[in-house]
């Protein structure tokens, strides 16, 4: 178990007593980040009682902390949610948003903190004069696409719940750290080093980079007073400091008065912005002979449990469910065809359906007509030898829809948190500002999302009909975050958390991990260290420099127009064990595993 650096002010005791004293949580900024953005190898982690696993090793530690101080897991989520803040800016924060599952042993819950579009804006709000779709980046820095942050308000809303110290306590790590600065990790300088349109903004300009213009350099210690000064309003007033008085006023004037690509955030979008407690998709899913996993993932506006399920359920119905590793321990190009091939009927699907579900009936009335084992059979016999390379959206019995399929087009960001307390209570929390460094626009030591881009820019089709995620007031873009509970079916404990940051293929990410514990009987950290793979209803993805020669030529053979390219997951995931708990972090990022 790694040693803390910093331990507690106060003794853990004190959460005994009867008084009114808590423990002061504080994390050293010399345990710095380890690796950079390529691979660095990790060796999983074996705990007992209790694990956190998150995308900075700061971020970590603060969470290993609250639990070691008797702390919930939402409680830990809470305080590795606002280090991330600070340590991991490109990826999430306060001024995004995120998706909880939480499991208190008994239920599932799922906590939705996604942004919201403000009531000023309409369908056409990525549309240039001529109609055109604006161009990504366009649309991505500025005012423009920043939606209403919700993450803060979804954590104090779950924190009311389920939390069991005090939520100032919690903020206690990242207002430290953020006074006293923390080094420059390897991974925050590289994409530093590659970004082209940070520095467009004055205030984000002064802060990540030198008077040359050069990037901090790799343990530069990066301090950041303002952050702190608001995290401490957070503390004592929570939530309603973030959405209410200055900040809000210093966020809708940044929104508001970028010079060439305003928003139109107003206080009423942000002061109205409430979380919603939605009900898990939780679904059945077998391995034979004889295992039965419940997984439960985030319902719509996620995209994620429903693309998984679909793969993975499409999956077990074609040659690919009995199919092993190959020789090589990586997945043969066999089992690529029939992944990649269930991948595109779901992606299909996915485009064509989900939305947010307040806005958009489910097809044939339920969400789970998607995952009815009829109709992932049906949608399995259409995979044969050959690659259809481009599949269409089936129809679910009953369905009655008059929406267009929406066009593909980019997703980013995020960051993934997995934490077992020490009462097995769990969360699984994907949280995220969309695009690295989201709008580029830094308000009191804070990046702003740019979550409205992952509604669709074109809001219908040639023909006029209406695409399910297109922009209107008040709605919740469609995302692919995937935070995900497994149980075992027949006793109900809990298997895993697990979950990954990275735009749309956060949903193969993902379903790589369950596939290779589940079937393949990897633990967590071998099956985060496979390979990635997928597709989003086009060409085969394949991690760079990852396959043989001959899996890519097999492939071909088979009619696939292979594509390979970096695919930065950051997986995090912990495993029920023999004698407690096994936990994996990503090789791609910085994350690493915590526990007694």
């Amino acid at each position: 178990m790694p040693s803390i650096l910093h331990a507690f002010l106060l003794s853990v005791l004190l959460l005994a007593a009867c008084g009114t004293p808590t423990p002061t949580l504080s994390v050293d900024a010399s345990l710095a980040p380890e690796g950079d953005s390529g691979l660095s190898a990790k060796p999983g982690w074996q705990t007992t009682r209790f694990a956190v696993a998150a995308a900075n090793p700061l971020a970590t530690e603060a969470g290993y902390q609250v639990l070691q101080a008797g702390g919930s897991a939402v409680d830990a989520a809470v305080a590795v949610q606002m280090v991330l803040t600070l340590v991991e800016p490109q990826s999430s924060g306060i001024g995004g948003g995120a998706f909880l599952l939480h499991f208190d042993g008994r239920t599932v819950e799922a906590y939705d903190g996604r942004e919201t579009a403000p009531a000023a804006a309409d369908e056409d709000l990525f549309l240039q004069a001529d109609g055109k779709p604006m161009a990504f980046m366009d649309a991505a820095v500025g005012g423009r696409a920043v939606g209403v942050p919700g993450a803060v308000r979804m954590l104090e809303l779950a924190h009311r719940r389920h939390g069991t110290l005090p939520w100032a306590t919690l903020l206690q790590p990242a207002i430290a750290l953020a006074e006293r600065g923390f080094p420059v990790s390897p991974r925050l300088h590289t994409l530093l080093a590659a970004e082209r349109h940070l520095q467009q903004d004055p205030v984000a300009a002064a802060y990540f980079y030198d008077a040359s213009g050069q990037p901090w350099p790799v343990g530069h210690v990066l301090k950041n007073p303002e952050l702190a000064e608001v995290l401490r309003g957070i503390a004592a007033h929570g939530s309603q400091a973030l959405h209410e008085g200055p900040v809000a006023q210093a966020i809708v004037d940044k929104v508001r008065s970028h010079p060439t690509n305003p928003g139109r955030m107003t206080l009423a979008d942000l002061s109205g912005y409430q979380p919603i407690q939605r009900e898990p998709l939780c679904h059945d899913h077998g391995v034979p002979p004889q295992r039965q996993w419940r997984l439960c993932g985030f319902p719509p506006p996620s995209s994620g449990a429903l693309a998984i399920g679909q793969i993975l359920g499409i999956l077990q119905h074609t040659p690919g469910a009995a199919l092993p590793l190959g020789a090589d321990g990586l997945p043969t190009a066999d089992w690529l065809h029939f992944y990649t091939e269930a991948a595109r009927l779901a992606f299909a699907d996915r485009a064509q359906y989900v939305a947010d579900p307040d806005f958009v009936a489910p097809p044939a009335g339920t969400w789970m007509s998607l995952l009815s084992p009829a109709y992932l059979a049906e949608r399995a016999r259409l995979i044969g030898e050959q690659s259809m390379q481009v599949a269409q959206p089936g129809r679910p019995p009953g369905t009655q829809t008059s929406f267009a399929p929406m066009p593909e087009q980019p997703q980013y960001g995020t960051s993934h948190i997995s934490i077992i307390d020490a009462q097995g209570r769990a969360v699984a929390m994907t949280t995220t500002i969309e695009a690295a460094f989201g709008s580029r626009q830094m308000v009191r030591g804070f990046l702003l999302n740019n979550q409205l881009t992952d509604f669709s820019f074109v809001p219908r089709n040639a023909e006029g009909q209406a695409i399910a995620n297109r922009v209107q007031p008040g709605k919740r873009p469609r995302s692919s975050m995937s935070p995900t509970l497994v149980f075992d079916r027949s006793s109900g404990q809990l298997v895993m958390s697990a979950g990954s940051p990275g735009g749309a293929l956060i949903i193969h990410y993902t379903a790589k991990t369950l596939w290779g514990t589940l079937h393949w009987g990897l633990n967590p950290q071998q099956a985060i260290d496979l390979p990635n793979f997928g597709s989003t209803n086009g060409p085969t993805l394949l991690e760079a420099q990852r396959f043989p020669a001959a899996t890519v030529q097999a492939l071909e053979a088979r009619g696939h127009e292979v594509r390979e390219m970096p695919m930065t997951s950051g997986l995090q995931a912990i495993q029920r064990v023999p004698g407690g708990y096994f936990g994996g972090a990503d090789p791609r990022r910085e994350g690493v595993v915590m526990g007694d």
